[in-house]
C-alpha cells in the first residue's frame, strides 16, 4: 500500500496510454521483493489480513500455538497493535521479503472480538464527523474508510485526494472531538479499490480486494504481448490503471512465447515466402501468411529453433 494513503478500431496512442501504467513502470523502478538468496522462511509461517484496509500480512506464530484459517490474533501493524484475520498457513511463499514478516503477540480473546465490534459500531459516525470537518475547511478529500485500533487510542482516516492536502487544522479539529490520536493516511488510486472492493469487467471481485494487495506495476508491454485490444475501457479497472491480471498472468505469456515463433518473422515454406502475422499463446497456434495470399494456422510444435533461427518442421 502507498506510504500515503469502445470500440477495438478506437485505439489509443502511446503517449495516452501510458498515462494508465504505473510511475515505477514509466521511471524504470521495478524494486525487488524476492528473498536473499539461502533464506528459509519459517516454517510457522501465516497469512493474515487486515480487514479493514484489505492489506496482508505474513506472521509467524509462537511456539505452540494453534491456529486455523478465520481466527483472530493481535499483531504489530505499521499503525499500532490491532487485530488481524488468519487466513491459513504458508507453506511456499512467493514474491515476500523476510522484512515482510512480523511475530503474532497472541491469540485474540472473546473479549477483544466484543471490543472490536463496539469500535466497528463508532466508525460510521466517525465518518460523518470527518466529512463535516473537511467540508468546514474546504478540504478536498475523498474518505475512504475509518478504523479504530484494537489496543491503542488511535483511529486511522485513510482518504484520496488529486493533490497534496494541508490537513493540520483538520487533525485539530478530529483531535478535540475524539479526545485520542489521529491517523490520515492519503492513499493511492490503486488502494481504493482494494479497500472498498467491488467486481471487475471480468464479473469477479478485483485482484487486488480478493487476490493479492501485492500492487505489482503493470506496463502497456503487459498488454500487447498477450494481444489484447489496446483500449483503454478494456485493458484498465475501476482505478483508471491498467488491469492487476495483467500483471499476474504475464509470465505465464511471456515464458510460453519463448517456446514460438515470433510476429513479423519472415521464412520460406512450400515454395513460397511466409510471415508469422499472429502467434496465440493460449490455443499454441501460430498463423502465417504467404506471398500467395494464403493463410495457415499451424501447431506451434510444428516449429523448431535450430541454428539461430526458426524453422517449420519437414
Amino acid at each position: 500500500m502507498s506510504d500515503y494513503f469502445e470500440s477495438d478500431i478506437d485505439r489509443m496512442s502511446e503517449d495516452d496510454l501510458s498515462a494508465l501504467e504505473d510511475q515505477d513502470i514509466q521511471e524504470g523502478r521495478n524494486g525487488d521483493d524476492s528473498a536473499p538468496v539461502g533464506f528459509v522462511y519459517p516454517t510457522n509461517l501465516f497469512r493474515l489480513k487486515l480487514e479493514y484496509s484489505c492489506e496482508g500480512v505474513y506472521a509467524t506464530a509462537p511456539e505452540g500455538m494453534v491456529l486455523r484459517g478465520g481466527d483472530y490474533v493481535i499483531i504489530p501493524t505499521k499503525y499500532g497493535k490491532d487485530y488481524a484475520r488468519v487466513m491459513g498457513p504458508v507453506t511456499r511463499p512467493v514474491g515476500i521479503k523476510p522484512a515482510d514478516i512480523i511475530a503474532i503477540d497472541r491469540k485474540a480473546d472473546e473479549a477483544d472480538m466484543e471490543r472490536a465490534a463496539s469500535l466497528k459500531e463508532k466508525e460510521g459516525d466517525a465518518f460523518k464527523v470527518f466529512q463535516e470537518k473537511a467540508a468546514n475547511h474546504k478540504l478536498e478529500m475523498k474518505l475512504i474508510a475509518v478504523h479504530y485500533l484494537l489496543e491503542e487510542q488511535k483511529v486511522l482516516f485513510f482518504f484520496s485526494a488529486d493533490k497534496r492536502v494541508d490537513f493540520r487544522e483538520l487533525v485539530k479539529d478530529l483531535v478535540s472531538v475524539f479526545k485520542m490520536r489521529i491517523e490520515l493516511r492519503q492513499i493511492g488510486v490503486r488502494d481504493e479499490p482494494r479497500i472498498t472492493g467491488g467486481l471487475g469487467i471480468c464479473g469477479r471481485p478485483y485482484c487486488c480486494h480478493s487476490v493479492s494487495d501485492k500492487l505489482k506495476p503493470v506496463s502497456i508491454r503487459m498488454a500487447k504481448d498477450q494481444n489484447l485490444s489496446l483500449n483503454s475501457m478494456k485493458i484498465s479497472g475501476q482505478c483508471g490503471r491498467l488491469l492487476c491480471c495483467l500483471s499476474y498472468e504475464y509470465d505465464w505469456y511471456a515464458e510460453a512465447r519463448k517456446k514460438m515463433p515470433s510476429e513479423g518473422l519472415r521464412f520460406f515454406y512450400d515454395g513460397v515466402n511466409f510471415k508469422v502475422v499472429e502467434v496465440n499463446p493460449i490455443t499454441t497456434s501460430v498463423k502465417i501468411s504467404g506471398e500467395d495470399g494464403r493463410i495457415i494456422e499451424l501447431e506451434a510444435s510444428q516449429f523448431v529453433y535450430q541454428d539461430g533461427r526458426w524453422k517449420i518442421k519437414s
